[in-house]
């Protein structure tokens, strides 16, 4: 294919995944929106009111970038992972696999919707977030390039999971049992330097806290976390991913197996 070939086939993905799910926003981009804001009250308002001040920081200061990374990772996943199963169930997919598309650029195009949900949902708890607190801006390029970076590579994730699912109910384990209770101890509502040595050392091993403290050092210059080796670990486990996943489509595993 020449490359404007293949431009045509990505822009042709992307515009079916953006539309997929801005064609229901009131199933895909308003649901976020208004759980964050029941968080933005609970533990913002009504319990950060009993707690103080974390880092220096108002308690609700503190955990909104978290709780607006914590949108982004949920539904930059959902995103793919529903999209491509649905492809996959529909047996959409093989007509691509089977087309001359390359399987980098079908990736591509699959986590390019994934990464424009989850930065539309992050922009709107974002824009909710100014009725409960006042969004300072530290480094503008951290939040950006953080934001974008923690997208793909749960869009990637999602595509893995979508790849080994054998039923829709397949595709809710791993953000059930895995995401979810990794976003809660990602250090969204605490920072690690309240945990025991032996825990903050335990606490590590989670990427998301990751994720987490350089979207939170964008905001409010705070980290637990250095922000070399913050973007060094996303960075990393982007590729890992995005290796397996090009591995898993070149083989057809899923798929033709």
């Amino acid at each position: 294919m020449t490359l404007t070939e293949q431009y045509i086939a990505f822009k042709g993905i992307v515009i079916k995944e953006v539309l997929r799910f801005a064609r229901i926003w009131v199933q895909t981009i308003v649901p976020p929106v208004i759980t964050m804001s029941l968080y933005f009250v609970i533990f913002g308002n009504l319990i950060g009111s009993q707690i103080g001040s974390m880092d220096g920081f108002r308690y609700i200061d503190y955990i909104v970038p978290g709780l607006i990374m914590m949108a982004v990772i949920t539904n930059s996943y959902a995103n793919v992972v529903s999209s491509f199963y649905g492809s996959k169930f529909h047996r959409h997919i093989e007509e691509m696999l089977v087309s001359p598309l390359p399987y980098w650029l079908i990736i591509l195009g699959f986590v390019s919707g994934g990464v424009a949900r989850g930065m539309a949902v992050g922009l709107a708890v974002s824009l909710v977030s100014l009725l409960f607190t006042h969004l300072a801006l530290h480094n503008l390029l951290v939040i950006v390039s953080t934001v974008v970076l923690t997208s793909m590579l749960f869009s990637l994730a999602g595509l893995i999971n979508a790849v080994f699912a054998k039923s829709f109910d397949d595709i809710s384990i791993v953000p059930t049992f895995v995401l979810t209770p990794l976003t809660y101890l990602g250090g969204v509502f605490y920072s690690i330097s309240m945990l025991p040595e032996f825990w903050q050392h335990v606490s590590r091993i989670n990427p998301i806290l990751y994720m987490v403290n350089a979207f939170r050092y964008g905001f409010l210059g705070v980290s637990d976390i250095d922000i070399g080796q913050s973007y060094a670990i996303i960075i990393g486990f982007i590729l890992l991913l995005y290796g397996l996943a090009l591995y898993l489509l070149k083989t057809g595993y899923g798929i033709r197996k």
